[in-house]
């Protein structure tokens, strides 16, 4: 992906670290970090969680992680950083697989929000802990709005392949809209900037169905 796009994510997670590793041993010990902090904020859905708890999970030294990271903020803002490019990565790889198999809107819609929905639902842990720090960390929030509006441009850009079907003067602005639309909903449905407990997934499954048919009558009104 362009470096312009990833600048502020890339980074969060590059000035995290005090000194990079280089090879063998130590490498693998900063990996083991990583993964044990990102291992904890799924298990606890939080940040609820001491370095302490980072070393025995990774099989690491708490003065290895000092000699990498300087706090855990700055081991968390290396492991955010480096999952908003894998998910956004991820995204993209989903979407180009969804339009190469589509050969028109309707096929690709239905397509599209099931299989936009999964990624979500797959997600959803990490990104509601990512959400939390980010709304009380200004060093996280420009990297989150900066992946929010990739993953937008990614999206709008899969259904402008269809641009001829769609009706309309600024397909553009329409293509955007059906994201903000599919993402909206699909974001309550998995506490996504609310509350879990309103989700019912009977109700989402025949609305992930209904969402596609709206997005189609709408894109070609």
């Amino acid at each position: 992906m362009p470096k312009t796009a990833t600048s502020h994510v890339r980074s969060l997670s590059e000035n995290a670290v005090i000194r990079k590793p280089q090879q063998g041993r130590s490498l693998a010990s900063f990996q083991r970090m990583l993964e044990a902090t990102k291992a904890l904020m799924l298990e606890r859905g939080s940040e609820n969680f001491t370095l302490q708890d980072v070393s025995e999970r990774g099989g690491v030294s708490i003065g290895s992680i000092y000699l990498r990271f300087e706090s855990k903020d700055r081991l968390l803002h290396a492991v955010i950083g480096q999952e908003l490019e894998a998910i956004v990565e991820g995204e993209r790889v989903m979407l180009n697989e969804i339009v190469a198999c589509s050969t028109s809107l309707v096929d690709f819609l239905p397509r599209y929000i099931h299989a936009y929905s999964d990624f979500l639902a797959d997600h959803a842990q990490l990104l509601r802990t990512i959400m939390q720090r980010a709304e009380v960390d200004p060093a996280v929030s420009e990297p989150g709005r900066e992946s929010a509006q990739r993953s937008a441009e990614l999206s709008a850009k899969a259904i402008l392949h269809f641009r001829n079907e769609i009706s309309s003067n600024d397909p553009e602005r329409r293509a955007h809209t059906v994201f903000r639309i599919v993402f909206a909903t699909a974001a309550r449905q998995f506490g996504l900037g609310s509350t879990a407990e309103s989700a019912d997934d009977r109700i989402w499954a025949v609305l992930k169905e209904e969402l596609s048919i709206m997005a189609l009558a709408y894109l070609r009104h």
